[in-house]
C-alpha cells in the first residue's frame, strides 16, 4: 500500500504531462492543417485574378502592349509603364510557356501558367499553385507593421522586402524589390504609408480596376 502511494503522484504527474503533450500535438497539427485550408479554392485562383487586369483583350494572354496599357490605365506615366512592359513581360514569358522550344519573340504572359512564374525571395503570400494564403498576409503585418498596424512605411516596407531574401537569389532578390518599389509609388497613401487594404487588392487585382476607374473618373471632371 505505501508503494501504491508513492507511486500514484509520479503516475498522475505523467499523466497530466501526457495529456499535455497530446493537446500540443493536437493544436500544432490544426495549425498546419488550418494554413493549408486557407487558401482560397477557385477556378481562377488569386494569382491569375492577380495579373487578369493587364489582359486587356480578355485572351488569356498579355502581351508587352497590354501591360504597358494596363499601367497607363491605372496612372502610371509612360516612362514607368514601358519599363513595366520589358521587365515584366521579358522575366515572366518563358517561365508562363512550358515546353516550348523557342521563346515567342511577342513576350506573351500565359495567366493559365502564372504560378510557373512565382519567383524566390517572396513573402509566401500564393501558395504553389497561385492560392493566397491569409495567415501568410497577416504575418507581414505582425512582423513589420511596427507604426501602425494596418500600413507599412517605407522604412518598414525595406525591411519586409530584405526580410523575405534568400540567400543567392538574385533574381527573386531584383523581382522583389522591383514589384514592391512600384507598388508603394503608385499605392501609397497622402501620409507616405501603404495601407494593408491597398497591398491585400493588389494580391487579388482589385486594386488595379479600382484604380482604372479613379483615373476615369479624374479624367471625366478635366472634361466638365
Amino acid at each position: 500500500m505505501a508503494t501504491y502511494h508513492l507511486f500514484l503522484p509520479l503516475s498522475l504527474s505523467l499523466h497530466t504531462l501526457y495529456k499535455q503533450a497530446k493537446h500540443r500535438f493536437k493544436f500544432q497539427l490544426m495549425a498546419v492543417i488550418r494554413s493549408d485550408s486557407e487558401a482560397i479554392e477557385s477556378d481562377e485562383n488569386v494569382l491569375q485574378k492577380h495579373i487578369a487586369f493587364f489582359d486587356r483583350n480578355h485572351d488569356g494572354l498579355i502581351y508587352p502592349w497590354e501591360t504597358f496599357q494596363g499601367f497607363r490605365a491605372i496612372g502610371s506615366g509612360i516612362l514607368l509603364s514601358s519599363f513595366a512592359a520589358v521587365f515584366i513581360n521579358l522575366g515572366l514569358s518563358r517561365k508562363t510557356r512550358p515546353g516550348k522550344k523557342y521563346p515567342n519573340l511577342l513576350f506573351p504572359i500565359e495567366i493559365e501558367n502564372i504560378k510557373l512564374a512565382k519567383h524566390g525571395s517572396n513573402s509566401g503570400v500564393y501558395d504553389a499553385h497561385g492560392r493566397f494564403v491569409p495567415s501568410k498576409f497577416e504575418e507581414i503585418f505582425h512582423k513589420y507593421a511596427l507604426t501602425n498596424p494596418d500600413s507599412l512605411t517605407s522604412k518598414e516596407l525595406d525591411e519586409f522586402i530584405k526580410g523575405n531574401r534568400e540567400p543567392k537569389d538574385y533574381a527573386g532578390w531584383i523581382g522583389g524589390l522591383s514589384e514592391w518599389k512600384i507598388l508603394y509609388y503608385l499605392g501609397k497613401d497622402k501620409n507616405g504609408v501603404l495601407k494593408k487594404e491597398t497591398i491585400r487588392g493588389v494580391f487579388d487585382g482589385s486594386l488595379f480596376e479600382k484604380m482604372e476607374a479613379d483615373e476615369m473618373s479624374k479624367k471625366q471632371q478635366k472634361h466638365k
